[in-house]
């Protein structure tokens, strides 16, 4: 039996330790090569190619069929309709137009660099005076014009709230609504007229634009273009790195395939430690190089609460306020149960009274100091904070008052 298990321990030359730790040696650089690949990110990611950006449109038009919806102004939305009738051959004058089922109307939309004409467009749609509901209407043609005013696109189509108004309201009315009905968006109800000049290449240079500036992350950015595709890259300022584009690929049937390479190359950009508080939300988002230095903490809720009732004091019995009795003469006097004359007006002047009561008590929680060691990561410092039962809103004066103490070293942003 012996000799058997000592054969199996011993399985082709094999110790159980030896195997055990080549094993996590496989584990551990597996994790490793994990963990590079999930901190890599492409550059198309952070950073866009200079020249290649949106463009805002915007126009100004008209949205009819509101079914008495529609705006009450007597200026604006008349002399729209009039000066729209008169594109049409129909003269008539602003002041002979009812607009209840037409709302004036301010349309939106961004083009993408490298549209071509024909490709539609999400255009948003927003009424522009005191119309109560979009439903139910149609935008009519209106031109869009970018910031040069050029008409680059022309919208038409049924616009889509995603909410309805329902119900008569006012005095003795109910009604109902579900989201905001005075906005809307009509889908590809936008055609692209005319294509906006884009030039990515510019003599023989790429500029590649991070959407978050950062020394460390250009210099990054420019040494891993430099590591994968060849040395052509240089970091000129904390948002740009330029690229040297080889001549072989400033053909025009190249110039897609070399973006296409450098958007697609990775390097690990440099993020500062910041925690962003929104104290609307009661939310705190804190990123993964916030560190905290060893600090004692104490904190406690205190509460002061006010109460405010009223109580009704009545008077004894036989204290002057007996009933009066009144014989058509207002100002007659009777004789009440204690033989002493009073009048209609209460008599003595002893008489039934509203009495406010405010009771003030004043409560603090009795909390010792807490000391927080060095916390090197993230998971450190939510694993402390949560130990200590704070809530968000605690939590925010905590940070707070670490940063003030010079405990947090973190950048924080206030919302």
């Amino acid at each position: 039996m012996s000799s058997l298990a000592r054969s199996n321990i011993n399985f082709h030359g094999f110790e159980p330790h030896r195997l055990i730790a080549n094993a996590l040696l496989i584990i551990i650089a597996l994790l490793a090569v994990t963990v590079l690949a999930q901190a890599q990110t492409r550059i198309k990611d952070v950073a866009t190619v200079g020249g290649a950006r949106d463009n805002q449109l915007i126009g100004y038009g008209i949205v009819a069929g509101l079914d008495g919806q529609g705006d009450s102004d007597k200026q604006f939305t008349q002399q729209t309709i009039s000066n729209m009738a008169r594109k049409f051959g129909i003269i008539v004058p602003a002041t002979d137009i009812t607009n209840k089922n037409v709302a004036i109307v301010m349309i939106t939309a961004n083009i993408p660099p490298f549209t071509k004409q024909g490709t539609r467009l999400n255009v948003t749609v927003a009424s522009l005076a005191d119309a109560k509901s979009l439903q139910g209407g149609v935008l009519l043609q209106t031109p869009l014009v970018a910031g040069d005013g050029q008409v680059y696109a022309v919208a038409q189509g049924s616009v889509f709230l995603g909410g309805f108004d329902a119900g008569t309201g006012g005095a003795g009315g109910s009604s109902v609504q579900k989201n905001h009905t005075t906005s809307g968006v009509v889908t590809d109800g936008a055609i692209v007229e005319n294509e906006i000049p884009t030039t990515i290449f510019s003599k023989g240079l790429l500029e590649i634009e991070l959407r978050q500036g950062d020394f460390t992350s250009a210099v990054r950015m420019a040494n891993a273009i430099n590591d994968q595709i060849g040395h052509i890259a240089e970091a000129v300022s904390p948002t740009t790195v330029q690229v040297f584009v080889p001549k072989d690929m400033q053909c025009p049937e190249k110039q897609m395939e070399f973006v296409a390479r450098i958007e697609n190359a990775q390097f690990i950009p440099d993020v500062p430690a910041r925690i962003v508080i929104n104290e609307r939300t009661g939310t705190i988002v804190a990123n993964a190089n916030i560190q905290i230095a060893k600090v004692a903490v104490a904190y406690g809720n205190l509460t002061v609460a006010i109460t405010n009732t009223q109580t009704v004091s009545q008077p004894n019995s036989f204290t002057g306020n007996g009933n009066t009795v009144n014989s058509g003469n207002t100002n007659s006097g009777t004789i009440n149960n204690n033989g002493r004359g009073a009048g209609s007006g209460g008599g003595n002047g002893i008489h039934t009274q509203v009495v406010d009561n405010t009771t003030t008590s004043v409560q603090e929680e009795k909390r010792a100091m807490v000391v927080l060691n060095d916390m090197p990561t993230v998971e450190d410092v939510a694993f402390a904070l949560n130990s200590m039962g704070a809530t968000p809103r605690e939590l925010m004066s905590i940070l707070q008052s670490m940063k003030d103490a010079g405990a947090l070293n973190a950048e924080l942003v206030l919302e």
